[in-house]
């Protein structure tokens, strides 16, 4: 069945058309897009809404655009449009294209997220709750939105984009979309209430009223101005030599105090062989994908298959274990230290190329633990000198004590659980590093051979 689109008068149905043949070239281009490596095939308007009144010197379109590719439906993204008569040099770096035809012919038409006069407009809407078209901005109550905070963007992204509001606030927005409730929305929305503070608690949000179920389309929350990311902290930690295992042991507190709220916040369930399977099954197979994809991992496989094997042979004697709701992308880029030293994690949005179902299932803490024992051994590579020998270890062990010491029982108690995520994990990487940064590929690589050879 076709899909309904939302439009908005002044748009046109020739909008589309007019900006097709540019963003063929532009929207591969940008590091959110997760098509890369295939061509696009066309494109169809979800949903487009004026931002500004038309006819003015600005445009400011909103779209939503399905990007079709071969073999597949394609991704739903969405695009901030500005259009002027000519672009300042100061916005040469989101330049888009020049329109030839259709209602914006002869503008130019740059990526408006990094313009500040469109984030303003994004600011007062989520400040006044607008309703624009098929969008609504709402925001919570309890926490007011001040007027006038100047906006820039954050230059560093990766599958989203971040606008900071004067060093108060942070919109970030969702590029690829999808209907249904988002993770990044919903898990701080319910930690907030739960009273958890290592999670900052969303100011507002945008959602698009399309259908049955919402696009969540951004999130605004408080900005935590001087706070550093984990994986910056502990290179600059390396390169002046200074101890980081008392901050991985406080990583590992507030990953149990957000583990321990969400518990209480959301549903668990009791993970026995009817749901272990379906993970079994999805290890086993990325396990044989990789082995295909990456020759050097062959050697490793039947010690990895092993890891997999033995999570099964327990359940099978009757070993059950609670999942519940997980951050899902776990890493030392995932949590930030404030001035004041309290450590917070964030971007809760889980894997961006898995499906709003799959990052909502339950799931073992074990997952969570396992990706940031992963990135204290990617950290170690990364140091300039090298990292000592035992640093790594050092931090996978400190952190594992804080995540004790708050969660009251230690990840490390329930290895043959945690060599399996691990495992999963690693295989991974392993097939990443092989397509996207050969030269790390010894960093995953060393650890299959770790975890291939480790005690069952």
């Amino acid at each position: 069945m076709s899909e309904a689109v939302a439009r908005a008068a002044s748009t046109g149905p020739g909008l589309l058309a007019s900006l097709a043949p540019l963003l063929r070239t532009w929207l591969p281009r940008q590091r959110w897009f997760a098509g890369k490596g295939r061509p696009v095939s066309g494109f169809s308007l979800v949903a487009a809404t004026d931002l500004l009144p038309p006819g003015g010197r600005l445009a400011l379109l909103h779209l939503l655009v399905r990007a079709h590719q071969p073999e597949q439906r394609g991704d739903c993204y969405q695009l901030l449009i500005g259009a002027r008569e000519a672009l300042p040099p100061r916005l040469a770096p989101a330049l888009i294209g020049q329109v030839r035809q259709g209602p914006l012919a002869g503008r130019t038409v740059y990526d408006a997220v990094y313009d500040p006069r469109p984030a303003e407009v994004l600011l007062e809407a989520l400040r006044s709750r607008a309703r624009v078209g098929w969008l609504r901005f709402e925001r919570d109550p309890g926490h007011g939105i001040a007027p006038d905070l100047a906006p820039r963007v954050v230059g560093a992204e990766q599958s989203n984009s971040s606008v900071v509001y004067g060093d108060t606030l942070i919109l970030k927005l969702l590029r690829r979309v999808a209907p249904g409730i988002h993770p990044d929305l919903e898990l701080p929305l319910a930690l907030a209430r739960e009273g958890c503070a290592r999670v900052p608690a969303p100011t507002g949000w945008i959602r698009a009223e399309l259908g049955a179920e919402p696009y969540v389309l951004g999130v605004l929350q408080p900005y935590l101005p001087g706070a550093g990311d984990g994986w910056e902290r502990a290179l600059r930690g390396l390169a002046e030599g200074a101890d980081f295992t008392p901050e991985a042991r406080e990583l590992g507190r507030a990953t149990a105090e957000v583990h321990t709220a969400l518990a209480r916040a959301l549903p668990t369930v009791t993970l026995g062989p009817a749901r272990l399977e379906p993970l079994l099954t999805g290890m086993r197979a990325r396990l044989d994908a990789a082995v295909r994809a990456v020759p050097a991992l062959r050697p490793h496989a039947p010690g990895l298959r092993a890891a997999f094997d033995a999570l099964a042979g327990h359940c099978a004697a009757g070993h059950t274990w609670t999942a519940q709701r997980i951050h899902g992308d776990l890493h030392l880029g995932q949590c930030l230290r404030a001035a004041s030293g309290a450590w917070s994690l964030i971007d809760f949005e889980g894997e961006p190329a898995k499906s709003l179902a799959e990052r909502r299932m339950p799931q073992p803490v074990a997952r969570d633990v396992a990706g940031m024992l992963r990135s204290f051994d990617y950290a170690a590579h990364s140091a300039r000198p090298p990292a000592p020998g035992t640093w790594a270890t050092d931090c996978r062990a400190a952190y594992c004590a804080g995540y004790a010491e708050a969660a009251g029982h230690d990840p490390r108690a329930d290895a043959v659980l945690l060599r399996a995520y691990e495992t999963d994990k690693a295989v991974y990487e392993v097939v990443y590093e092989a397509r996207h940064r050969p030269e790390w590929l010894p960093v995953p690589l060393a650890a299959a051979h770790r975890l291939a050879t480790a005690p069952s």
